[in-house]
């Protein structure tokens, strides 16, 4: 086959496809109902479909209600030790991870408790790794002064007695 006859063929090719290329776009054309409008998305429904299931206001409570989460570190200024457990301490004390004692949980404090209070101020602000678990220098956040560390050493233990 020369390059002649295989230029001929080529191009035939090339305009056969072409040719098919718009019969199917005549084709979708006539299968496509043009009667029918284009439905444009309904906004109202999508916006409730996926609206939030709640708020998070820090400091004050959100109008209309709703579920909130309120920071008692700004809401309650009186109280520097719940405020710095809330802010800081909650994440082991709140569920017990790394072996932390639970706020309230009397049995886990007791032995604790009986220690100085300075031995457990020592042990928040220093850190502590013992046979029930690990803490670290103040709780991982060593932005938190000393004294806010014995706020919160406080308030947990007047919870657990």
């Amino acid at each position: 086959m020369s390059d002649r006859e295989f230029l001929r063929a080529f191009s035939a090719l090339v305009a056969a496809l072409g040719v098919f290329t718009a019969v199917l776009f005549l084709l979708a054309g006539f299968v496509v109902d043009k009667t029918s409008p284009q439905q444009q998305p309904d906004i109202r429904a999508i916006a409730e479909r996926i609206r939030p299931i709640g708020e998070v206001a820090i400091g004050q409570v959100p109008s209309g209600g709703g579920i909130s989460i309120i920071s008692t570190a700004n809401a309650a200024a009186d109280d520097k030790g719940k405020g710095v457990f809330d802010r800081a301490c909650v994440a082991c004390h709140g569920s017990g991870v790394a072996g932390a004692p639970k706020l309230g949980d009397k049995a886990a404090w007791k032995g604790r408790i009986a220690q100085a209070p300075d031995t457990l101020y020592k042990h928040a602000i220093g850190g502590y790794q013992g046979k029930s678990g690990f803490m670290p220098p103040k709780g991982g956040n060593t932005s938190i002064s000393d004294a806010d560390v014995k706020a919160a050493v406080d308030y947990m233990v007047s919870k657990a007695k």
